[in-house]
C-alpha cells in the first residue's frame, strides 16, 4: 500500500514557502502492541502471549540501555539513543546541569543499505511509493485562493 498525502497550503507569512502548497503525508490509523503481536502470531509460530512478553520485554530493556548511556540498535530497524537540549554556557567552570540542562529526548535513526551505485537508502523507504489520499478535499481547479477542507 502506497503512502497517503493531503495538499496544505503555508499559511505562514514569515515562511520562504507562504502560499505555496506541500504535500503532508497522512496517518490512517494507529498499530499498538497488541495488533502488532496479532500479526507476528499470524506470520510465524509464535503465540500472541509469547510476542506480547518479548516487546513489553523490550520496552524495557531499551529503556533501561538507553539510560546507561547506550545506543540501541535493532538490526533491521534502526538505532535509538537519548539527546539533550541544552543551553550554553560562556565558560566550561560555569556549565550548571540545573540551569543548563533543558530536556531529553529519543532520537531515532533508521537503518539505511547502500546500493550498487552508492546511494544510501533508509530499509523503511525502499520500495515506497506515495498516493494522494482519497479524502484530500483540495479543489485543484481554482488554485487562486482556494483553502483545503477539514475531512
Amino acid at each position: 500500500m502506497p503512502v497517503l498525502y493531503t495538499l496544505r497550503k503555508n499559511n505562514n507569512s514569515n515562511s520562504k514557502g507562504y502560499g505555496k502548497w506541500y504535500a503532508k503525508a497522512t496517518m490512517i490509523g494507529v498499530v499498538e502492541t497488541d495488533s502488532l503481536a496479532n500479526i507476528i502470531q499470524r506470520n510465524c509460530s509464535m503465540k500472541k502471549s509469547d510476542v506480547l512478553a518479548v516487546l513489553s520485554e523490550l520496552v524495557e530493556v531499551m529503556q533501561d540501555e538507553l539510560q546507561s548511556s547506550k545506543r540501541v540498535k535493532l538490526n533491521g530497524f534502526g538505532s535509538f539513543k537519548i539527546g539533550l537540549s541544552s543551553a550554553g554556557a560562556d565558560k566550561a567552570s560555569e556549565f550548571d546541569v540545573r540551569k543548563q540542562i533543558k530536556g531529553l529526548h529519543v532520537c531515532f535513526t533508521p537503518e539505511a543499505k547502500t546500493d550498487s551505485a552508492g546511494t544510501r537508502r533508509k530499509t523503511f523507504l525502499s520500495g515506497a511509493t506515495v498516493q494522494e489520499a482519497p479524502k484530500n478535499a483540495v479543489d485543484k481547479s481554482e488554485d487562486e485562493e482556494t483553502e483545503p477542507q477539514e475531512p
